[in-house]
């Protein structure tokens, strides 16, 4: 549960085959797409987080804020990971969340966090996930499975350690990751 309030502001999320690939993208961030996105509460949070989109001279982006919330926003959409197997992200993070441990049940809690959820089986149950994060606390690079699942890993793509309150773009082989 957050504890702290979150700043968070994604700019790009795009799924691509390669550099010279065509681009996939998971979100417009128009307003009409805006309204289509599904909002998905934490079970023990308060309430939810505030989404609204913004723009600047690169585009158009989602903020996100959150005292005492906790919900997730997003869409499903299919993908080849065979033909698209990376996943590039354009992320900020305002105010981070010192002071937990985000490798236990009560304190795992990020900063900011993409899912990719790769079906393996006719129930949510047999679903793995990646779960990148912006983490406060941990090391770039460094991954572990969550305290809630072992079908569940957290995987640092950014940490506030390094990049407080600026853009920071990732690419990341989602393939390579489900292996």
């Amino acid at each position: 549960m957050l504890k702290k309030k979150l700043l968070l502001i994604i700019l790009i999320i795009t799924f691509q085959q390669s550099l010279l690939a065509e681009t996939v993208k998971v979100f417009d961030f128009t307003e009409s797409e805006f309204e289509t996105l599904k909002v998905k509460k934490v079970r023990r949070a308060k309430n939810k987080t505030k989404y609204k989109l913004g723009k600047n001279e690169n585009g158009n982006f989602i903020r996100s804020e959150a005292e005492y919330a906790a919900s997730g926003l997003g869409k499903e959409i299919e993908l080849n990971l065979s033909k698209t197997p990376f996943l590039n992200i354009t992320w900020r993070v305002e105010k981070d969340l010192s002071g937990i441990n985000e490798n236990t049940k009560k304190g795992h809690d990020y900063a900011a966090r993409v899912f990719v959820i790769k079906k393996t089986g006719l129930t949510l149950l047999s679903n793995r996930a990646m779960n990148y994060v912006y983490s406060s606390n941990n090391e770039i690079n460094t991954n572990r499975p969550s305290p809630y699942t072992k079908k569940s890993i957290d995987y640092v793509l950014s940490t506030t350690k390094e990049s407080l309150n600026e853009w920071v773009t990732v690419k990341i082989n989602v393939k390579e990751h489900f292996k």
